[in-house]
């Protein structure tokens, strides 16, 4: 929830014509990671909250990808773009674990 409360803090300085474009692409993106996690971690098996955590990873992968998109056209500084590709990646590294553990559990 951190993460995509920083992406819309970032967000909100990006000009009004990518409202409908990026803005609201990586907003989605990082809303979904979080809501993918407490979506499945309120499922019946591990198996199914394994497969939200997988949503939640893909939803990772496509913040990243924008995030880059965002720093190579200007709209996003290259220190603020570090920071939240090293907080994505993090988060898909936590992703990555707790997806290995509940796998592991079936």
């Amino acid at each position: 929830m951190d993460l995509a409360a920083c992406v819309y803090v970032e967000t909100r300085g990006f000009p009004r014509s990518e409202i409908f474009a990026l803005t609201t692409q990586m907003r989605r993106a990082a809303v979904s990671i979080a809501s993918n996690i407490a979506e499945g971690s309120q499922r019946l098996s591990d198996a199914e909250f394994a497969r939200f955590v997988a949503y939640a990873r893909g939803s990772a992968a496509e913040l990243s990808t924008q995030l880059t998109i965002s720093r190579d056209v200007g709209l996003m500084s290259g220190e603020a773009s570090t920071v939240l590709l090293h907080d994505v990646e993090r988060v898909r590294m936590m992703l990555q674990r707790l997806h290995l553990r509940l796998s592991a559990d079936r």
